[in-house]
């Protein structure tokens, strides 16, 4: 196949972004004593194109697969609990099952290439490339076609979806080795500071797993351009979310980041179509070393920073109040004028 990318437009309408700054500093506080939150809601007036700007419908999407490099033991779980966690998700005890309740977020959970036959149920879709992606020490984790299918998949689904924000988040044992080595091939930065101890490894762990990524990215030197990068190192879950970014990033939704995995498909989307920053808010900054020098490299400021490691979307859904306060503020918080309320004196 011929994976077709979307067209993302530019977003920067500064009269938007006028009229949103004047009427965050009418309203009945100190010019920008809301600090950050602020901030917040003309970022997401500015997505939604609206001075009134109001979430709707808002899609949590946990894409899971299983990497062949699991078996290079770079991960403390072992492969299987994937699979398991997929059904705690739809068992509704997981944590983001728990915190999409807590706040009203449709949650969908996509098998994108787990080792494991589930039975079809609400809340699951069935996307299954293959079972896993291959052992990237030994060759390419995708080929070309099954990497441009999971594109086209991410994209699919959010076609499919209502509402006008997208919470990205994944399951996958051994995918931060993934998301580790795709930091340092797109930003060049060394993997050792790309490696955290993803799942809990202690430091000799740690010493194996970089051991393991470097001689991953020596295998595959000349995997430099983005999707020949996402090819080689996988997975099946994050090229799902990098077409889940740019197909919302496409059709103007906000898109909530959670961690460093699902940094790590924007970074990618983001070497595709610079315009995606434009739609994302960073949830949080994890405790992966690698997800600061991402969030740095990409120029997104996280909301929270709570020292979380978890991924499956835990981050975006514990943010998600902070951006539902940022478009009420904007959109029942009083002026002065409307409040009868005196400003302060200028001299």
């Amino acid at each position: 196949m011929t994976l077709e990318l979307p067209p993302i437009d530019d977003l920067n309408d500064a009269a938007l972004a006028a009229r949103l700054q004047h009427l965050l500093d009418n309203k009945t506080k100190p010019v920008g004593a809301l600090g950050r939150l602020e901030t917040l809601g003309l970022w997401l007036g500015s997505i939604l194109g609206s001075e009134s700007p109001a979430l709707v419908a808002p899609q949590m999407l946990v894409c899971a697969g299983d990497h062949g490099l699991a078996a290079r033991g770079v991960s403390a779980y072992p492969s299987d609990v994937t699979w398991q966690m997929v059904e705690n998700f739809l068992a509704g005890g997981a944590a983001v099952s728990v915190l999409a309740r807590q706040h009203g977020l449709a949650l969908t959970v996509v098998d994108c290439g787990v080792r494991h036959d589930f039975a079809a149920r609400e809340g699951l879709l069935i996307r299954k490339i293959a079972p896993g992606t291959a052992d990237a020490s030994l060759g390419p984790a995708m080929t070309e076609a099954q990497c441009e299918e999971a594109i086209a998949n991410g994209m699919a689904i959010v076609r499919a979806l209502p509402g006008n924000a997208v919470l990205l988040g994944e399951m996958g044992i051994g995918n931060s080795s993934a998301a580790s080595m795709l930091l340092s091939r797109l930003t060049g930065q060394d993997i050792d500071g790309c490696t955290g101890a993803g799942t809990g490894l202690d430091a000799a762990g740690r010493a194996h797993k970089r051991k393991v990524l470097r001689g991953v990215l020596e295998l595959h030197a000349d995997a430099n351009a983005p999707l020949a990068a996402l090819a080689a190192f996988g997975g099946f879950e994050i090229a799902t979310l990098v077409g889940v970014v740019l197909r919302a990033a496409e059709e103007r939704r906000v898109i909530v980041v959670d961690g460093f995995i699902a940094s790590a498909a924007v970074l990618v989307a983001h070497a595709l179509r610079p315009q995606i920053l434009q739609r994302c808010v960073a949830a949080h900054e994890s405790a992966e070393p690698g997800h600061r020098l991402l969030l740095s490299y990409l120029g997104l400021t996280p909301l929270l920073q709570l020292d979380l490691r978890l991924g499956e979307g835990s981050g975006a859904a514990l943010a998600w109040p902070l951006l539902e306060s940022a478009c009420r503020i904007l959109r029942e918080m009083a002026s002065f004028e409307s409040a009868g309320v005196s400003k302060q004196d200028t001299p």
